[in-house]
C-alpha cells in the first residue's frame, strides 16, 4: 500500500483556467501583487530545489511575485502553522514533501487537511530498497538473509517519521520480516553507514541515489511501484512480490483550507501549466523525477493524502 493511482479530473473552472493559464491573473478576480511560498524544509534539499526551480514559472503564470521562505524546525510544522494561520486569500502557499502526512501520523505534525488543503501534487518520486553491493546483490539474496537472521537485518532511515521509516515498517508487515530501524539526522549520514557497511540497507528515491548507482557503490534491489520503471527494468517491484506497497516521497502544494475554491482552483491550473510545460518535464528528467507520473490536482490528492495518512497511522500502530 498505498499510492492509489488515479485519472486527474479538473474541475470545470479550473478546466476553463488550464486553458489560458498564462494568462490567468489578467483574466480573473486572483491578482496577487504579491505571494509567499513556504518551505516545509532547508536550503538545498529536493523540495527547496522544487520550490526554486517553480517559482519563476509561477509568477510569469500568476503575474505576481513570490518570496520564498525555508522553515524545516520540527520537520516542517513550522511551515504547516504559518500557513494554516496565514489570510485564506491564496497569497500564501506552502510547498511539502510527503513528511508533512507521516508526520502528522506519528504525532508530530498538529495541523491537519482540516487546516491545510492540497492545492497540487507535482511530484511523486519512487522509493526503492537500495543495499551495498558488497553486502547484497539480489533481493533475494536478502530476503534470504533477513529470513534467516530475524531482528538481524538494519535498515537505515531519515528521522523516525518519515516516509523512508513508513516503508520499512510496510516491508515489514508486508513480507513478514523483522528488520531493526536506525533513524539518522539527514540522508548523507544514513548514505555514509550504508557505504561503510553499518546497516544493511536504507530507503530513499533514485532521484537521490543515481550517482552512487552509476558508480556501483549502491544497487537498488527492490522499488516500491506496481510495475517495473522503465528505467530499470531489472529492478523487481513490491507488487509483483505480492506486497501492495507502492508509495513514494510526495511534493506538492498547499494553502490554507478556507481559501475561497475559485482561488484554489486559479492556483492549481497554474501549477498544472506549469507542469506540463518543457521547462519543467526538462527539470524533472534531469532530476529523475519522471520515473512515475506525478501530477494530481487538489481533488485526487486530498484522497490520495487521506488514505495515506490512515495507512500510516495503522503501520505506526503495528510498531
Amino acid at each position: 500500500m498505498h499510492f492509489t493511482r488515479r485519472t486527474f479530473t479538473l474541475t470545470s473552472a479550473a478546466f476553463a483556467l488550464t486553458l489560458a493559464a498564462p494568462a490567468l491573473a489578467e483574466e480573473t478576480a486572483f491578482k496577487p501583487a504579491k505571494m509567499t511560498a513556504f518551505v516545509a524544509a532547508g536550503a538545498g534539499g529536493g523540495t527547496d530545489n522544487f520550490a526554486r526551480t517553480v517559482q519563476p514559472m509561477l509568477e510569469k503564470r500568476l503575474g505576481t511575485n513570490i518570496t520564498i521562505i525555508n522553515l524545516p524546525s520540527a520537520s516542517g510544522a513550522m511551515a504547516h502553522q504559518r500557513t494554516a494561520q496565514s489570510e485564506p486569500n491564496g497569497e500564501s502557499i506552502e510547498f511539502a514533501s510527503s513528511t508533512f502526512i507521516t508526520s502528522r501520523a506519528a504525532g508530530q505534525n498538529p495541523i491537519g487537511l482540516d487546516q491545510l488543503t492540497p492545492v497540487a501534487r507535482m511530484q511523486s518520486d519512487v522509493l526503492t530498497l537500495v543495499v551495498n553491493t558488497e553486502k547484497y546483490n539480489t533481493l533475494e539474496d536478502f530476503l534470504t538473509y533477513a529470513k534467516e537472521n530475524p531482528g538481524k537485518v538494519i535498515i537505515g532511515g531519515t528521522h523516525a517519521a518519515s516516509v523512508d521509516r513508513m516503508a520499512f515498517l510496510g516491508l515489514n508487515d508486508a513480507a513478514g520480516l523483522d528488520l531493526a530501524y536506525i533513524p539518522y539526522d539527514n540522508e548523507g549520514s544514513a548514505s555514509a553507514n550504508l557505504l561503510s557497511g553499518n546497516i544493511d540497507g536504507m530507503f530513499n528515491e533514485i532521484s537521490a541515489i543515481q550517482g552512487y548507482i552509476e558508480s556501483g557503490e549502491m544497487k537498488p534491489i527492490l522499488a516500491l511501484a506496481d510495475e517495473r520503471l522503465e528505467a530499470y527494468p531489472d529492478l523487481p517491484t513490491t507488487v509483483e512480490n505480492g506486497w501492495n506497497l507502492t508509495f513514494g516521497n510526495e511534493r506538492g502544494v498547499f494553502i490554507n483550507a478556507k481559501t475561497p475554491p475559485e482561488t484554489i482552483a486559479i492556483i492549481e491550473a497554474a501549477f498544472q501549466d506549469v507542469f506540463n510545460s518543457g521547462e519543467y518535464q526538462a527539470y524533472a528528467k534531469s532530476a529523475n523525477l519522471h520515473v512515475r507520473p506525478g501530477f494530481l490536482g487538489s481533488e485526487d490528492y486530498r484522497a490520495v493524502l487521506e488514505e495515506n495518512l490512515a495507512y500510516f497511522e495503522k503501520l505506526l500502530s503495528l510498531k
